[in-house]
């Protein structure tokens, strides 16, 4: 008989996946942000959610077959899928007009709008620590966009929206997440993301090189990738020890911007980022004491909103 596993050597293999499920969800954007240069954002996102249908069918049959796929809430799948992918849809975007550094920053802004919608949109209730927490977070927003400098640029209005949307998927993955398996979201999620995407092909499609398509379907089979990781992460542990591992993207994100494309954050960037990150960590305590209970979702922001958990991600 198999002996269990000592619960600190699982958190310590979980935090090992949420490492690896980061450093591979930077891949996917850099390859993401390589790509828009070429070939129409809808093209890429497609080509991204066809190949990851290949390692989401994997983890589908390993945990159990078509079975896992039945559901009562279809209806959900196919909201969370749609506004997932906006969110994907205006995150790449975000990269192709802005420094992936600065892109990332924004994004990890997501579980603030997330903290401020839950009140209006899921009837929740935020008491004065986590509004204060939000509060901090918005002015780190504000340090990294600096509208006093000028208008707001494309880039961060777009990157702010993305956020905003992942705050949306991040709602419906949580009332998801109440019934449904998390291998069953995120094929659900992959499954219709990949023909929403595929809507609008016909009026954009630029006919890939052997190079380009090798570098989609590497985006795909990556962010599929990516997602087992971070499945695997948050079953091996707790929300609250997982999570703030995802900040470590800003990290890759430097350094992919400034190897690939010579960009290297400002201070009020990487300043910014920091007062976001700190507020978020303070919202995830919060929310950890509060519930006092399992996760089965990751409402952590930065990843490529694919996860089932709420994961993103997944994004």
């Amino acid at each position: 008989m198999a002996q269990p596993i000592p619960s600190h050597l699982q958190a310590r293999s979980g935090i090992v996946s949420m490492l690896l499920a980061v450093f591979l969800y930077a891949v996917l954007n850099a390859l993401a942000k390589h790509l828009a240069a070429d070939y129409p954002l809808a093209e890429v996102t497609f080509f991204r959610n066809a190949f990851a249908l290949l390692p989401a069918t994997a983890m589908l049959a390993r945990a159990g077959g078509w079975r896992s796929l039945r559901t009562e809430h279809l209806g959900g799948h196919f909201w969370r899928a749609a506004i997932g992918l906006t969110s994907m849809v205006l995150l790449f975007l975000s990269y192709h007009l802005m420094p992936m550094a600065d892109a990332v920053a924004l994004s990890f802004s997501a579980p603030l709008f997330l903290t401020a919608l839950s009140v209006p949109v899921l009837g929740e209730r935020v008491g004065p620590y986590r509004w204060g927490a939000v509060a901090v977070g918005f002015a780190g927003v504000l340090v990294i966009v600096q509208p006093g400098s000028g208008m707001l640029n494309t880039g961060a209005l777009v990157g702010l929206s993305a956020a905003v949307a992942y705050a949306f998927a991040m709602m419906a993955m949580r009332q998801l997440g109440r019934t449904e398996a998390p291998v069953t979201t995120v094929f659900y999620f992959t499954a219709f993301s990949t023909l929403l995407s595929a809507v609008a092909l016909p009026f954009v499609w630029t006919m890939p090189t052997a190079g380009g398509f090798a570098l989609m379907a590497a985006m795909g089979l990556v962010g599929g990738g990516a997602q087992y990781f971070a499945t695997r992460a948050y079953a091996l542990a707790p929300a609250a020890v997982i999570s703030p591992f995802n900040y470590a993207g800003i990290l890759w994100a430097c350094l992919f911007g400034w190897l690939f494309w010579g960009d290297w954050p400002g201070t009020h960037v990487l300043a910014g980022a920091a007062i976001v990150i700190a507020s978020g960590l303070l919202i995830l305590i919060r929310e950890t004491r509060r519930r006092a209970g399992p996760e089965t979702c990751d409402t952590s922001p930065g990843v490529s909103h694919t996860l089932p958990l709420s994961t993103g991600r997944k994004h």
